[in-house]
């Protein structure tokens, strides 16, 4: 991994940290998190993450907070919404990610996951 993508993806991970099996790993050659092989989160530059997210979730939230989250036309129509990660906070981070980890991982795994 580059040293400019480190940030973002050391971001990741700590913000991750507690969520049962996920697990490093790649996506067309950008660092990623997964859980069970499926992809919750990838590094696309050293100041954006693409997050999974519901669409009509996403949809809410590029209107709330534009000034973090954001799409290209690449993303329209797509479960994944852009995330400036130097913007947001290791809260919303983490509460992203929980979210996205919700979406993909399955249902015998996901009824393990403690409440927040």
């Amino acid at each position: 991994m580059t040293d400019d993508l480190s940030f973002a993806y050391h971001r990741l991970k700590r913000a991750a940290f507690g969520l049962p099996e996920v697990e490093e790993g790649t996506s067309y050659g950008a660092p990623a998190l997964k859980v069970r092989g499926k992809g919750i989160a990838v590094v696309k530059g050293p100041d954006t993450v693409a997050v999974m997210v519901a669409l009509d979730e996403k949809e809410m939230l590029l209107e709330a907070a534009a000034e973090l989250y954001f799409e290209t036309p690449h993303y329209h129509g797509w479960p994944a919404m852009l995330v400036r990660i130097r913007l947001i906070s290791d809260e919303e981070l983490a509460h992203r990610l929980r979210k996205a980890w919700l979406l993909k991982a399955p249902k015998t795994l996901a009824k393990k996951l403690p409440a927040p």
